[in-house]
């Protein structure tokens, strides 16, 4: 009789868990964070940590995947919350903020480790589903653009980083940052300032 599984994770799968946890938790912290720091954070050995990830780009890889995926899966719920593209893009960044404000430190490192170019390849399936919700604002006359909803995808998705870096460097408060987002989004998309301003803070409430 073949034995039976019990879905519970292995002790491998716990430690490594609680690797990710602990290493982005000290990276937020401190974003120069070593591999040993992490290590001695998480109450391993180095040679544990490096048995899960050979190194700290591989580390830093794993955590923008789970925030990627986490991201994803925040902006999958918010647009089902409205038919109303407007609304569906104002809940989406509102929704994705709220998670990415956690992430914003580890987006900055992992731009120097990963590459931006890895960090969009890994958002194209988050992309490809605002590119159909932009699409459909268009040709229900609710956005205004002259790029296509494929470009001004790109758009929202490059200001996402930049209201990140701003508060990154201090330019910006962390609280207000999701709202301007969600306000720029939707200005960068052609509704109207006012419009968009009123949205935003009708969902902020």
């Amino acid at each position: 009789m073949a034995a039976m599984t019990t879905g519970n994770p292995s002790r491998a799968d716990l430690n490594r868990r609680r690797i990710l946890d602990v290493a982005l938790a000290e990276l937020l912290r401190d974003p120069d964070a070593s591999m040993d720091q992490i290590a001695r954070a998480a109450g391993v050995v180095r040679r544990t940590v490096y048995g899960h990830f050979p190194s700290r780009e591989a580390l830093i890889g794993t955590l923008v995947d789970d925030a990627v995926r986490t991201l994803t899966a925040a902006d999958e719920r918010a647009r089902r919350e409205t038919a109303d593209p407007a609304e569906a893009v104002a809940r989406s960044v509102l929704a994705v903020w709220e998670t990415a404000d956690r992430y914003r430190l580890l987006i900055g490192l992992a731009q120097r480790t990963v590459t931006m170019q890895g960090i969009r390849d890994r958002l194209t399936p988050l992309r490809e589903q605002k590119v159909e919700l932009l699409r459909r604002g268009l040709d229900e006359g609710i956005f205004a653009s002259p790029l296509p909803a494929p470009a001004l995808a790109y758009v929202h998705e490059q200001l996402l980083f930049a209201v990140m870096e701003a508060v990154n460097d201090g330019l910006l408060d962390a609280r207000e940052a999701g709202r301007a987002a969600a306000v720029s989004a939707l200005t960068a998309a052609g509704v109207p300032a006012s419009r968009a301003t009123e949205l935003v803070a009708e969902l902020s409430e």
